[in-house]
């Protein structure tokens, strides 16, 4: 007679996966500490104990049916397998304590009002120049200094309405700005879009966890926007400009548009008559006051910039000179991003605001002065060299991922246009937990805030779009190079550990 033996298999859950998350101890973990959960993340830790792994693969499955539903995707324009695709997001939230964003909220307000006061000054008296606190050629080789714009009086004195600082968090926990995005920086739709997404799919956990709330972003947007108008009407009129359906971020200024309320336009939509600006509509001419714009300078006016540019319009320089239309953010931002001039922020806080930097820079080094440029090729293997005006992870080189030969053509390239490049020394990125293949694997990730400036100040919703470096050991976060996101909290914890059971 046959023996039948029945054995019971535990399906695991959301402590196995925790108990089993093992992230490198020579890098700062934001959610483990010594083999503990610091406490910004027990809502969420005890949240997922219980469920079980198949149900979080089909909340992940269920995200990703979400995403493509809603059309949410990014352009790779390098690809030849096709452009189009679904932006990546992981399930698994990225959270901040109030201490922390509390810091990182007066850091880049300190950044940007220094920033709105460079700008101010560049594009008139030049006082830093002058004064010596910024080499006059530095400002002069800069090919986003657009001198066509010297001398215009913008609303308020504000060139910066919409900006997205990218922050990055190294080894012993501390926060340094990379990057500063102050001409049209992306990602914000996203940003919301993984809010929502997370409603749907953990609405429990976020409730319990207390996240401060990022929805009203689109409202403060439109509020500001609606107060750069050069005349002081009830309600004037504002649109966001387009470079039309091709561009990589056609689906963010669809959704903006819609959540606005606002007229979503392309350069043929509107036209310049006697220095205004009127939008075409099925009644006739409408004036238009403000221009949320979402193209490059060299395309906005083909009599001024680009003369080849279709997607600009004919005119619309004479009409921003002349006061009649706002442009957000304003025409000539360009030089503030770039990666040299960033390596000058500090001493604009100190110059404009006399106050030390609160959100320090990350160590930069110009490779115009001879012995910076020996020191970073003596010790190529610990940096990154970029290039000064270009974005998206394209034209970096990461010293310690290429052969000999590669770094003698970088070398030779520095050598004939040292202007054009910056070295940094690679930091290694912090960490969070990412639910891949059915487990919790450390990933390296970055944070770009969205702060928006207007006559009455700043306002940074709290949290902003995490990205994630989804190849393991990738510190690349950028979506066109294999990154992804994650939904970010900020939630009222003290920063504190928990053992893990």
């Amino acid at each position: 007679m046959a023996t039948f033996y029945f054995f019971a298999i535990r399906t695991m859950t959301g402590t196995d996966l925790f108990t089993q998350y093992e992230n490198d101890p020579g890098i700062y973990d934001e959610m483990c500490h010594e083999h503990a959960i610091r406490s910004h993340y027990s809502k969420v830790f005890e949240g997922m104990s219980d469920i079980p792994v198949e149900t979080l693969q089909q909340k992940d499955m269920q995200a990703g049916e979400l995403f493509m539903n809603q059309g949410i995707t990014f352009t790779v324009y390098n690809d030849d397998a096709g452009i189009e695709r679904i932006f990546p997001f992981d399930i698994i939230p990225r959270i901040l304590t109030s201490a922390e964003w509390e810091h990182i909220e007066k850091g880049i307000k300190q950044r940007l009002r220094a920033l709105n006061l460079f700008l101010k000054d560049i594009y008139s008296v030049q006082q830093i120049l002058k004064d010596g606190i910024i080499p006059a050629e530095l400002i002069a080789t800069c090919p986003h200094y657009m001198r066509e714009v010297f001398g215009i009086k913008v609303p308020h004195d504000l060139f910066v309405h919409i900006s997205g600082i990218d922050l990055i968090r190294s080894d012993d926990g501390t926060f340094y700005i990379l990057e500063d995005n102050l001409r049209t920086p992306s990602g914000v739709s996203y940003m919301l879009a993984n809010r929502e997404v997370t409603k749907r799919i953990f609405p429990e956990i976020l409730t319990s966890s207390k996240v401060r709330m990022v929805s009203n972003y689109p409202l403060l947007l439109n509020n500001i926007l609606a107060s750069l108008s050069p005349q002081q009407i009830a309600n004037p009129t504002v649109v966001l400009l387009t470079p039309g359906v091709f561009n990589s971020a056609y689906f963010e200024h669809t959704f903006l548009a819609r959540q606005m309320g606002i007229a979503l336009v392309e350069g043929r939509d509107l036209l310049v008559d006697n220095h205004k600006v009127y939008m075409k509509t099925t009644a006739g001419l409408q004036q238009v006051h403000v221009i949320y714009r979402r193209i490059d300078d060299d395309y906005l006016d083909p009599l001024v910039f680009n003369t080849n540019s279709i997607l600009g319009i004919p005119g619309l320089m004479s009409a921003y000179r002349k006061g009649n239309v706002a442009i957000a953010n304003a025409v000539g931002n360009g030089v503030a991003d770039d990666k040299a001039v960033y390596a000058c922020v500090p001493e604009m806080i100190k110059y404009y605001l006399n106050e030390d930097i609160i959100l320090p820079n990350v160590p930069t080094y110009s490779l115009e002065k001879e012995d910076e440029r020996k020191y970073v090729f003596d010790n190529v293997e610990k940096m990154v060299l970029k290039r000064t005006n270009q974005s998206g992870g394209y034209g970096m080189v990461m010293g310690n991922k290429v052969s000999e030969k590669e770094i003698k053509e970088v070398e030779k390239a520095v050598k004939e246009t040292p202007r054009e490049f910056i070295a940094q020394p690679i930091i290694k990125l912090s960490t969070v937990p990412c639910f891949i293949d059915g487990k919790l694997q450390p990933r390296h990730v970055d944070l770009r805030p969205y702060a928006l400036c207007g006559p009455d100040g700043i306002d940074i919703v709290p949290g902003g779009l995490t990205r994630v470096a989804l190849r393991e050991g990738s510190l690349v976060v950028n979506s066109s190079q294999g990154g992804g996101s994650k939904d970010t909290w900020v939630v009222d914890l003290p920063p504190l550990t928990t053992p893990i059971p």
